[in-house]
């Protein structure tokens, strides 16, 4: 069996550089997100940071985007239609923005 020596220090791989996210990739990630599939993915799939998933999902950006992509999720998957939860994303609030809870330690 023939070894194989590797260098001690292997190149370290370039990540890609952030994506611009369009409002047709906010329609692909509107339906991804009710396809069920793993915002992991779909963080790999747009090489983008996870706050831009929230801000198209929180209608930040892109708010008519939801709207074209039912259309389309009715179009494309008519069978699942009533199966899918097309209610807003859930805001999570931030530890600024909730009341303080010290109180109840007193």
């Amino acid at each position: 069996m023939k070894r194989i020596i590797l260098p001690l220090e292997m190149p370290a791989a370039k990540p890609e550089p952030p994506r611009v996210i369009t409002e047709t990739d906010a329609v692909d990630i509107w339906i991804a997100r009710w396809l069920r599939v793993r915002r992991v993915e779909i963080m790999r799939r747009y090489a983008c940071d996870p706050r831009r998933l929230y801000e198209i999902w929180e209608g930040r950006r892109f708010p008519e985007a939801r709207e074209r992509a039912k259309r389309l999720f009715e179009e494309r998957y008519p069978e699942l239609v009533d199966r899918t939860d097309f209610g807003k994303h859930r805001v999570i609030p931030r530890s600024n923005n909730a009341p303080g809870q010290l109180s109840l330690f007193d």
